[in-house]
């Protein structure tokens, strides 16, 4: 059987965050319909107006009470998902912890923080993240972030 996609909601714009200290990075377990019980770093929609990076300091801050900063492009994905009628194009950005200790601000879309690297990734991953692996931009993304040990 064929998913049905619902093209009335159109293609949604999401921002994930890397959000780097001691070459680790933040990852929330989710919550919710959406991609729940996954593994993913901070992010959220972009809203009319605001920038890439404007999102992701507005959602790390929301999400997670971290302040970001250097904050810049990573990569691009296309993330189609059949079987909830979603599309999004995920925008990656890379940034820099600057101030805060991580806390789950927002219980209802996240249930876990930790700290990963590359070669400790917790299972089972987002959806985006699976596409991001698969990127060529995904071997960049690695060296950029393992050299800011």
């Amino acid at each position: 059987m064929t998913a049905v996609i619902n093209s009335a909601a159109g293609v949604r714009v999401g921002i994930g965050v890397f959000v780097c200290r001691g070459g680790r990075f933040l990852m929330g377990r989710r919550r919710g319909a959406h991609g729940a019980g996954t593994w993913s770093v901070p992010g959220g929609h972009l809203e009319f107006g605001e920038s890439f990076e404007d999102t992701a300091v507005r959602e790390v801050a929301e999400e997670t009470g971290v302040q970001i900063g250097n904050v810049r492009f990573g990569a691009v994905t296309n993330d189609v998902f059949p079987g909830e009628g979603r599309h999004y194009v995920t925008v990656w950005m890379l940034s820099d912890h600057v101030a805060g200790e991580p806390a789950i601000l927002e219980p209802d879309k996240c249930t876990d923080l930790a700290w990963h690297d590359f070669d400790d990734l917790p299972e089972p991953l987002f959806l985006p993240w699976r596409q991001l692996v698969r990127s060529p931009h995904f071997d960049a993304i690695r060296r950029e972030l393992s050299a800011a040990r």
